[in-house]
């Protein structure tokens, strides 16, 4: 990856080693090889190509360009292993670019409370401080008193897909987009590379979006990826062809606001190849640990919880919920309370937590914005399913860690 002033990456489209590509395909050209054994090091650009710097605002933002999203650095082409075969990716190392920065935003339009926080935010975070008792922490001066510790991974990983799980990814994200479902479908403006994807490419049509999780991986967003566990992908053409991007410093579980903290970032890996268990797998992807105590750094010595149900005021639908109440003549507009719906208890449990950081018990150095609680709770709290079965209130668990506040 070519890096620019300060150490920050030139642009995906612009770089000239072409080792980045914003768009999923089988055709896109491998980038480099490795063998099963090898430690392999990415470096990587942020999620939205580094359009943001220390110096940005909420109009930056607003003037992001989402076509951008996400640049991936890959495809790494692993020699010897073939469609059919898994692919496992053993998280080494993962720690931020040379610029030191981070930072966590509000995107209007985009993030699980769009409804309800509808202008752009930022939150700037350093993340060059010296480490404390061997521990890095990022902090901020848009979150005065609050501190996050370095519990790295890879927001986005995953291999190519082949040509069948394209189209079967296509047909059915295209169901759900015309029954008014929030799907991105593939959008040759920007998208990279150019000569396939781009509004000339061949296979502009099928070129898909990096936004959504399938078969192959890709942005999952799971905060446990840290170093000391292993991904498992099944491959979908020979050579699998890994791309890793959008890494975080932390996350918490739900990234609520779209975000986490955002870093361009450098990450090793070893990768091997366990022939012929894709099958075995489903065809989809696992991630695994041996190492005693690896998860045992992101569970909270302190915390406050809140908990919610699916319950919410009359005449209200959330964002998330509005394509089934339009297919369903209204049904849950009226409602009070919904039955057995995980997402709406997640909600109720995410506004009651926003409410405790903004309001008089806070346990924050002192109270916060319901803004800056927001994306507070993208990078430090976690949305945990407490039960699946009382209904039809099932219960969703909202964790702040505490120890995220700086003793005064």
């Amino acid at each position: 990856m070519t890096r620019g002033a300060g150490g920050v990456p030139i642009p995906c489209a612009e770089d000239p080693l072409g080792t980045c590509h914003n768009r999923w395909h089988p055709d896109i050209p491998e980038v480099a090889q490795a063998s099963a054994g090898d430690t392999v090091i990415f470096e990587t650009r942020d999620a939205f190509d580094n359009p943001f710097n220390r110096s940005s605002t909420r109009a930056t933002v607003a003037g992001a360009n989402l076509n951008l999203i996400h640049p991936l650095t890959g495809p790494l082409h692993v020699r010897g292993a073939r469609r059919g075969d898994v692919l496992a990716v053993t998280m080494i190392d993962v720690g931020p670019g040379p610029d030191n920065f981070g930072y966590t935003v509000a995107v209007p339009g985009f993030g699980f409370l769009r409804d309800v926080f509808t202008d752009p935010a930022i939150v700037h975070w350093e993340l060059g401080a010296p480490p404390i008792n061997g521990t890095r922490y990022a902090t901020s001066r848009d979150l005065p008193g609050v501190r996050l510790p370095l519990h790295g991974f890879a927001g986005t990983i995953g291999v190519e897909l082949g040509l069948p799980e394209i189209e079967a990814a296509f047909a059915r994200e295209e169901e759900l987009r015309a029954k008014q479902g929030f799907v991105l479908p593939p959008e040759p403006t920007d998208a990279v590379p150019a000569r396939l994807c781009g509004p000339m490419g061949r296979e502009k049509d099928r070129c898909l979006r990096t936004i959504p999780p399938r078969e192959n991986g890709g942005n999952t967003d799971v905060k446990q990826m840290v170093k000391g566990t292993t991904l498992l992908f099944p491959c979908f053409i020979d050579g699998c062809g890994l791309s890793i991007g959008d890494v975080h410093w932390a996350q918490g579980d739900g990234e609520v606001s779209g975000t986490a903290i955002e870093m361009n970032a450098v990450v090793t890996v070893k990768v091997d190849v366990r022939k012929h268990q894709a099958a075995a797998f489903g065809n989809w992807p696992r991630f695994e640990s041996t190492v005693a105590g690896v998860l045992k750094d992101l569970d909270p010595e302190h915390f406050v919880a809140t908990m919610g149900i699916p319950v919410k005021p009359a005449g209200v639908v959330m964002a998330p919920e509005l394509w089934i109440d339009v297919n369903s003549n209204h049904l849950l507009r009226p409602l009070r309370n919904e039955s057995e719906d995980v997402t709406l208890a997640a909600r109720d449990a995410l506004l009651k937590m926003i409410a405790l950081l903004s309001g008089p018990t806070s346990p924050a150095p002192r109270p916060l914005t319901a803004e800056q609680a927001y994306l507070l709770c993208s990078v430090a709290c976690d949305l945990h399913i407490s039960n699946l079965v009382d209904v039809p209130n099932y219960v969703v668990s909202n964790f702040l860690q505490l120890d995220v506040f700086e003793e005064p």
